[in-house]
C-alpha cells in the first residue's frame, strides 16, 4: 500500500494549515482520507505531495489519532439524500419515523451557500495579499489595502464559524435517520402489522395449568427475584444452584454450536465509548435507553452486536475473508425506558442479562442470503431444545433504528399462551459500516463499504424461562431437554428441595 500526503502553504484555502493523509489502496484510485494537524515545528513550503512507502511516510509523520465520536461519520449515502429525495421521504413516511427531508435540504443548501461565501473571500484575501506584497516590493502605501485585508480576515472568521454550525447542523440530522426498508419488508406501523412466515414444533398440551416461569424458579430455589431488588432494584434477578448452571450451560451450548456454523468466538470489552456506539446506531437517537459511567465516556454495551460490529471500524475487510462471524457470551445492560409497567415480573425484561450474539460481515451482494442464515441458526438452537417458535417478518415500523430487514423469532409460552421474542436476526446492509467506516477490499478493485448483519443467539435468560415453561412436569419438576444434559454435569431433571 502506498500513501500520499501534501503539505498546504499559508494563504491556501483551508481553515488551519494541515497535511492531508491519503490512504490510497491503488495508486490510481483514492479509498479513503483524513486529516492530521502539520507539526508545529514543521517549515511550510510551497503545495507539494510525494508518494513514499509506508515505512518512510511513518518516519515522516505522527500515526493517526485514534477514532472518536467526532471523527466524520457518512451514514445514508449523502448523494441519495440530495439527489433523490424522494425515495427517502418514502422511507421515512413507511417507518413513521417524522423526520422531515425538506428540512434536511434546507440545512444542506445553507452550508452549501456558506462554503462557497467562504471559499470566494479568501480568493479575493489571497489576491489581496499578493497585490500588498508587490505594492511593498515598489515602495507603495499598502495602509488602504490592510484595512480591506483585516476586515476580509474577519468576515471569513464569522462565516467559518456559521459554515460549522451549518456542518454540525446538518451531520446531527443525519444522525437520527434510520435505514432505508428493503423493498421485501411489509409496510406497516407497529407490531399488529408483523407478517407470520413460519412456525416449528407444535405447543405441548397440559393436563394441568401451567405455571409462569418466575414461580417455578422461584418454586425450586434457583431463581431469587427478592433479593436481586435487595441488592440493586427490580428487574434483576438472582440466580442459585441449578439456574447459575443452566445459565452458564446455555452460554456454552450456544456457543459451541456456533463455532461448528463458522463463527470466531470473542470475549470483547463490556464497556464501550461514545464512537462505538455512534457506529452501531445506539447513539446519539437512543441515549437514554442506556447506562453510562459518570464522568467516563464509557458506556456498558447493551448487546455483543455493539463490540463485535466494531472490531473492523475504520478498517478493509479483505474480500476473500467473507462471510466473516463472530460470537460472543456477554452480560446486556439495558435501561428499559420505555418499558415502564411491562414484564415487571421475570426473566422476560431485564436490566442485566446474559446473550449469546452472532455478527457477520458480508458482501453486499450475498448479504440477505446471510441474514437467511443467520435466522436458520437461531432457530436451529431452539429446535435442538425442542422449543416451539414461530418466525415473522418486522414491518417498516417495528424494525429497530438500524436495520433493513429484520426477522424476529418467538418462542412459545405456556403460562401466556403467546409467542415471545426471543431472537431478532437483521440486516443492517452498509448503514452501520457507512457510520463506523467498515470496508471490504475486492481483489485488484476498490473498497466499499460491507454490510453488517447481527442476531441472537441466543439470551440465556428468556431460554431459560421458555424451558422451564414447556418442561415442567406436574410434580413440580422439569426436565432437562437431551442436549444440555452433558452441560448440566448429567442432571436430566430439575427436582423441587
Amino acid at each position: 500500500m502506498s500513501h500520499f500526503y501534501a503539505r498546504i502553504a499559508p494563504g491556501a484555502s483551508v481553515t488551519t494549515h494541515r497535511a492531508i493523509f491519503m490512504t490510497i489502496h491503488n495508486h490510481d484510485s483514492l479509498q479513503a482520507f483524513s486529516f492530521h494537524d502539520i507539526p508545529a515545528d514543521c517549515n511550510h513550503g510551497a503545495i507539494h505531495a510525494t508518494l513514499e512507502t509506508p515505512t518512510e511516510l511513518r518516519a515522516a509523520w505522527p500515526p493517526p489519532p485514534s477514532r472518536s465520536a467526532e471523527s466524520p461519520i457518512l451514514m445514508l449515502d449523502l448523494k441519495l439524500i440530495q439527489h433523490q429525495p424522494a425515495t427517502l421521504s418514502k422511507a421515512l413516511a413507511d417507518r413513521h419515523s417524522g423526520l422531515d427531508v425538506d428540512a434536511f435540504l434546507a440545512l444542506d443548501a445553507r452550508r452549501k451557500e456558506l462554503i462557497a461565501a467562504v471559499e470566494t473571500l479568501k480568493s479575493r484575501r489571497n489576491a489581496a495579499s499578493a497585490q500588498v506584497g508587490a505594492m511593498k516590493r515598489q515602495g507603495q502605501d499598502t495602509s488602504e489595502l490592510q484595512r480591506e485585508l483585516g476586515g476580509l480576515s474577519d468576515e471569513i472568521a464569522r462565516l467559518d464559524a456559521e459554515t460549522d454550525k451549518a456542518k454540525d447542523a446538518v451531520h446531527s440530522w443525519l444522525l437520527t435517520v434510520p435505514n432505508i426498508p428493503d423493498a421485501s419488508v411489509p409496510i406497516g406501523r407497529d407490531e399488529n402489522d408483523n407478517v407470520e412466515i413460519s412456525r416449528w414444533g407444535a405447543p405441548r398440551e397440559f393436563d394441568f395449568t401451567p405455571k409462569e416461569h418466575g414461580d417455578i424458579g422461584e418454586h425450586l430455589q434457583g431463581l431469587d427475584f427478592r433479593r436481586a431488588a435487595k441488592l440493586a432494584g427490580s428487574r434483576f434477578v438472582c440466580c442459585f444452584g441449578w439456574a447459575a448452571r443452566l445459565d452458564r450451560a446455555l452460554a456454552a451450548f450456544f456457543l459451541d454450536r456456533h463455532a461448528e456454523a463458522g463463527y470466531i468466538e470473542v470475549s470483547p470489552p463490556y464497556l464501550v465509548n461514545r464512537a462505538t456506539m455512534t457506529g452501531t446506531g445506539q447513539l446519539p437517537k437512543f441515549e437514554e435507553d442506556l447506562f453510562r459511567l459518570r464522568d467516563w465516556d464509557y458506556y456498558l454495551i447493551p448487546t455483543a452486536e455493539v463490540p463485535l460490529t466494531n472490531l473492523h471500524a475504520g478498517e478493509a475487510i479483505e474480500e476473500e475473508r467473507l462471510p466473516l462471524g463472530y460470537c460472543a457470551a456477554t452480560p446486556c445492560f439495558r435501561s428499559e425506558a420505555g418499558a415502564a409497567g411491562k414484564d415487571t415480573r421475570g426473566l422476560i425484561r431485564m436490566h442485566q442479562f446474559t446473550k449469546v450474539e452472532m455478527v457477520r460481515f458480508a458482501h453486499p451482494d450475498a448479504s440477505y442470503q446471510e441474514l437467511d442464515r443467520m435466522r436458520d441458526h437461531a432457530c436451529g438452537l431452539l429446535e435442538l431444545l425442542e422449543l416451539p417458535y414461530r418466525v415473522i417478518t418486522l414491518c417498516t415500523g417495528d424494525m429497530g433504528f438500524s436495520a433493513a430487514k429484520t426477522y424476529d423469532i418467538e418462542v412459545w409460552l405456556p403460562s401466556q399462551r403467546v409467542y415471545r421474542e426471543i431472537s431478532s436476526c437483521s440486516n443492517c446492509t452498509d448503514f452501520q459500516a457507512r457510520r463506523a467506516d467498515i470496508r471490504y477490499r475486492p481483489k485488484g478493485g476498490k473498497t466499499a463499504f460491507v454490510h453488517t448483519l447481527n442476531g441472537s443467539g441466543l439470551p440465556t435468560g428468556r431460554t431459560m424461562a421458555a424451558l422451564l415453561e414447556n418442561f415442567q412436569q406436574q410434580d413440580g419438576s422439569v426436565a432437562i431437554p437431551p442436549v444440555l444434559v452433558p452441560y448440566m454435569g448429567g442432571m436430566e431433571r430439575i427436582e423441587p428441595a
